[in-house]
């Protein structure tokens, strides 16, 4: 059963494999990366900034794991942002070998049930590269619509490029 838990600094090494085994495959959807990113020492970097975030209750990085515990993805809802906003977005990446089994879609469902049952959060919104259907069909199956376009929102694969917006509101108030 795929299943998400709070990132650990154990989890580097593995990470660090898994982003260099999907290297090619994520650099249409990522930042471009220096090779230290690839590394044991640049996923660290990673994880610590992704757990302070954490303890400063802005963000919730997850990794996604397989039946076996593997890890196969990561999941984050992040700007988690108070007041009158409640708000957060979500952002995933699932391996390459991994994908086309519903894990993604398993995966964001269980985030959002964490933001809106745990965090009490009224809003999660999510960001799709335009040709990215795959994406888009994970965030329909889990109840988000799409809101509207956001032009040249952010640098991916070394471009500024235009992105849907989506979003999914609490449903349980």
């Amino acid at each position: 059963m795929v299943s998400t838990r709070l990132i650990d600094m154990e989890d580097a090494a593995a990470l660090a494999r898994l982003v260099t085994e999907n290297r090619d495959f994520l650099a249409a959807f990522e930042p471009t990366r220096d090779d230290a990113y690839f590394t044991v020492e640049g996923q660290r970097a990673d994880l610590a900034g992704a757990l302070g975030a954490y303890d400063r209750g802005l963000g919730l990085p997850h990794v996604i794991t397989d039946d076996a515990g593997a890890i196969i993805g990561r999941i984050t809802l992040s700007g988690i942002t108070r007041g009158a906003l409640q708000s957060c977005s979500v952002g995933y990446w699932v391996a390459e070998a991994a994908g086309g089994r519903g894990v993604a879609t398993t995966a964001v469902r269980r985030m959002t049930d964490l933001a809106f049952d745990e965090l009490r959060l009224h809003r999660v919104q999510a960001e799709t590269l335009l040709d990215n259907h795959r994406s888009r069909r994970v965030l329909e199956r889990n109840g988000f619509v799409r809101i509207g376009l956001a032009p040249q929102y952010l640098k991916i694969d070394g471009r500024w490029q235009d992105f849907h917006l989506h979003q999914l509101i609490n449903p349980r108030g």
